[in-house]
């Protein structure tokens, strides 16, 4: 299968921000933000209006919130497959369009359902928005690929994130005060669903054409069989299926905390309507703070090293919730104002953002990753599989609550049990996919042991096979240099250094090939060049230490011949990887290299905190024009830099 597709022009550009004045970007980003406000003044003005303002017998204000919400989540489940065959099979840009056109007719019937006020007309508009959602939802996240670089992705998703709740938040707030305006209040939610909508087809028109990925695709209309085979694919990649269930798990979280604020208002905190819709605020703008700083946490580049410092920082915020809560003494019902003037509040309010934000950080690195790993040709259909899934664990969220509810927990309480389920069910996935933390602990070595500056990043293949050269300086070496790549990497390494505590345990977490000298044990050398050969074929990255050690004086010490031995099996297979000679600088005379008397790890401190060291990538080199000497030379060229 080809798992090709054009590469997006590389943009240097400042931050994220700056793809908001780019065409590829600007229109696609405001077109989904009027589409994620229009579904949200909709919902919610409709949820009002049926709560507050006209009876409906069949319909009791208790029930209303839970059917509108139900209904818009149906077509996730009925229709994700189909609709993430059609993004892989049509233009994004004509399928984008044709979604807009088909929100303005919705709008249409929906302004007149909210004229006359009309509930099965507008239940009958919920379910075709739920539609729109789930058709726009793998078109989506299958369009960032296609336009962003690597080094842009974690940010544009950064941004395509903040965007959406920034944009459920302003829906929900002007849906609930254009709906509360006397007599002519639904008249106006017409009005503004529908300019909402033709904003929204008109901005698409500028979004630019990108060809399809799989343009001969033939329909499976069964959404059942299409669902299924779509999962079976994403599990050919262990890291982008339990991926897909770490995204839907933090929907699950985020449900729970969203379906309970009103509760939490009003029970808890002894707040009215305008404290709930403060709670929503705080929420959504600790979202947003996240999941923006992801792109400065990650450096440009795709970090999954973030994803257990959002789970761990998820955790400890949902439980503090608990503890700030639980206590609050009784009161009246209060004001927003009256709510701010008390100081324990703060403390809930403070936990909310945070938990929130760690939330961000914690989807949007795992988004990017699905997208940059999924194979191009089933990227959407992979995504839509996602919001089924996505969708379920919103159902089971509701079931649970509920069933916790019904057995008497407080919300409080749920929140507690929730955040101690999400460190259970971070920590499984953690030990099922071990890159998610060798690359926290490399992130924070990077970032709190050393000032990690890398040069010539750009050199690193965003795809396909490669051997990374570099010199051996540390026991660490290995883990600054996953801090370098956003791309796996699987290392040639010395058995010896797995007896070292630790480290040796992250090193056989992260499937390092250990290798011994031949006369001393052959059978480990012949295992570990066919395990290199392995990794080769498959397309990874394969790094080694060709000096054969660590330096015990901080020169460069001689190459030796095992990355010739490497390149002919490669070649031999058919694959013709370059070689990238790499050099970390610096690093002798910390606290993790052979500085006194051969021995390491003595005297932590003896630089200072944060000492500064690099790493500096060259120009690849053809397979053919490799020799240990010549690439001595080259690494020797970058220590010097």
């Amino acid at each position: 299968m080809d798992r090709t597709e054009p590469t997006p022009a590389l943009h240097e550009d400042p931050n994220q921000f700056a793809l908001l004045r780019q065409r590829r970007f600007a229109p696609f980003f405001w077109t989904q933000f009027s589409g994620a406000a229009n579904d949200n003044l909709f919902k919610f003005a409709f949820t009002v209006m049926v709560t507050y303002q006209i009876g409906v017998s069949w319909l009791p204000p208790a029930m209303a919130g839970l059917v509108i919400g139900a209904l818009f989540i149906l077509p996730f489940l009925l229709f994700s497959a189909t609709s993430g065959q059609l993004a892989d099979k049509y233009d994004k840009r004509a399928l984008i369009v044709f979604v807009k056109r088909l929100e303005m007719a919705i709008m249409a019937i929906a302004a007149w359902g909210f004229f006359s006020q009309s509930v099965p007309v507008l239940l009958g508009c919920t379910f075709l928005m739920g539609l729109h959602s789930t058709l726009f939802g793998p078109v989506k996240f299958a369009y960032m690929p296609q336009v962003l670089t690597e080094r842009e992705l974690t940010g544009g998703n950064g941004m395509v994130e903040m965007g959406t709740f920034v944009a459920i938040l302003l829906g929900n707030v002007a849906g609930g005060l254009i709906i509360a305006v006397p007599e002519i209040g639904a008249h106006h939610v017409g009005f503004a669903c529908v300019v909402l909508a033709v904003a929204g087809r008109v901005v698409s028109g500028y979004i630019p054409s990108l060809p399809a990925t799989d343009p001969g695709l033939v329909i499976n209309w069964n959404p059942i069989t299409e669902t299924w085979r779509n999962l079976k694919i994403a599990r050919e990649n262990v890291v982008v299926f339990r991926s897909l269930l770490g995204i839907s798990w933090m929907w699950f979280f985020g449900a729970v905390f969203l379906s309970q604020f009103p509760s939490l208002a009003k029970e808890v905190l002894h707040g009215n309507e305008q404290v709930a819709s403060l709670l929503l605020v705080v929420f959504s703008v600790g979202i947003g703070i996240g999941s923006l700083l992801c792109e400065v946490l990650s450096r440009r580049h795709v970090e999954i090293g973030l994803v257990p410092l959002g789970a761990i920082g998820m955790s400890v915020f949902s439980i503090d919730l608990y503890f700030a809560s639980r206590g609050l003494p009784p009161s009246e019902i209060m004001n927003v104002a009256a709510f701010i003037a008390q100081g324990a509040h703060w403390r809930v309010m403070t936990d909310l953002l945070l938990l929130s934000l760690f939330a961000g950080l914690y989807s949007v690195p795992m988004y990017a990753l699905i997208q940059m790993r999924s194979q191009p040709t089933h990227r959407a259909r992979i995504i839509a599989a996602n919001n089924i899934l996505n969708a379920l664990f919103m159902i089971a969220s509701s079931l649970i609550a509920g069933a916790l509810l019904g057995a008497g927990f407080t919300v409080p309480q749920i929140f507690l049990f929730t955040g101690i389920a999400n460190a259970v069910v971070a920590f499984y996935i953690f030990l099922l996919v071990p890159e998610y933390l060798l690359r926290f602990v490399a992130w924070v070595l990077s970032r709190f042991v050393y000032r990690f500056k890398v040069q010539g990043d750009e050199n690193l293949p965003a795809s396909g096979a490669a051997i990374l050269a570099c010199n051996h300086v540390s026991f660490v070496d290995a883990v600054l240099l996953m801090a370098a790549s956003p791309r796996p990497i699987y290392f040639v390494m010395d058995h010896r250094i797995f007896r070292v505590p630790v480290l040796g345990w992250l090193f056989k977490l992260a499937k390092a090939i250990p290798i011994a000298p031949y006369k001393e044990d052959p059978a480990t050398y012949d295992a570990a060049f066919a395990r290199a050969a392995q990794v080769l074929r498959g397309g990874d990255l394969l790094a080694i230490f060709p000096e054969g050690g660590i330096t015990r004086d901080g020169q460069l010490q001689a190459f030796k011949g095992g990355i010739m031995k490497i390149i002919d099996r490669a070649q031999g297979d058919g694959v013709m990887a370059p070689v990238i000679p790499m050099a970390l600088t610096n690093l002798w005379g910390s606290y993790f290299s052979r500085v006194e008397q051969g021995n390491a790890m003595v005297r932590p401190f003896r630089r200072g905190m944060f000492s500064r060291v690099g790493l500096n990538v060259g120009d690849p080199v053809a397979p053919s024009e490799v020799q240990p000497t010549l690439l001595r030379e080259r690494v020797q060229m970058l220590l010097a830099r």
